[in-house]
């Protein structure tokens, strides 16, 4: 075998080995999530209420001291800040909530560095393969744990969702993230936990919207279509 066939199989063989073992595929945009999908604004709770509450998406949201829906600023948490459409199907009657700083409830965790036990869990109603979240101010010490049942499906921190995960309270900082379930793997609760100050969230959506194709088989693609065009240069060239 040649060089360039062994490279390019080793690639391949690398690429499809690191998809089928990824659990989840995350990615932090500016826009919103997608159409079609089932929603929650959190709006219906009480700040300040720490009751298990059913919301009117089939979510049970419950929270472990010193978790809370809240609303405002302070110096423990900060409202997400909504850009670039992020808010779309989230206002009023699935209208769009205006752009700046969250002025409805939103969550936060608290911080299980303060409190051992603080989170939010998110009990949805059945399995699913794609939630999203408008994640504020990102932290590289928030954290998203995906169940299903007592299983662990996989976790996403604050890391992976910007290469900045900084606590930007501003424009910069509030990212809408989607996360989808490989094939083979759903999830039916998700909890989030913060080690510090806090992790600020809003206006999620859920669903079993397909798995698109990892970002890492497409440009692997690309890379192997230029090797193959440089094999066929250099041969034509030794040929004439």
């Amino acid at each position: 075998m040649r060089l360039s066939s062994i490279i390019i199989s080793s690639l391949i063989a690398t690429a499809v080995s690191n998809a089928a073992h990824a659990s989840l595929l995350v990615s932090g945009v500016v826009g919103g999530a997608p159409i079609g999908l089932v929603t929650e604004n959190f709006d219906t709770l009480i700040p300040g209420n720490i009751t298990t509450t059913a919301l009117p998406s089939g979510i049970t949201i419950s929270y472990q001291p010193d978790a809370k829906p809240v609303s405002g600023s302070n110096s423990l948490y900060a409202a997400p800040f909504l850009s670039g459409g992020n808010g779309l199907g989230f206002g009023p009657g699935g209208s769009s909530q205006a752009d700046g700083a969250d002025l409805t409830t939103y969550i936060t965790t608290g911080s299980t560095g303060a409190f051992s036990a603080a989170s939010v869990t998110l009990q949805l109603p059945s399995l699913e393969r794609y939630f999203g979240i408008l994640w504020g101010s990102v932290d590289n010490y928030n954290t998203l744990s995906f169940y299903n049942g007592a299983t662990l499906v996989g976790a996403v921190t604050g890391s992976a969702v910007t290469s900045s995960p900084d606590g930007d309270q501003g424009v910069d900082g509030t990212l809408y993230v989607n996360i989808n379930a490989t094939a083979g793997s759903a999830f039916d609760r998700v909890v989030a936990t913060s080690s510090q100050y806090a992790f600020e969230f809003d206006n999620v959506a859920f669903g079993k919207n397909p798995v698109p194709e990892p970002v890492s088989l497409g440009l692997l693609g690309t890379g192997v279509l230029g090797l193959l065009l440089v094999k066929r240069r250099r041969a034509a060239t030794f040929s004439g």
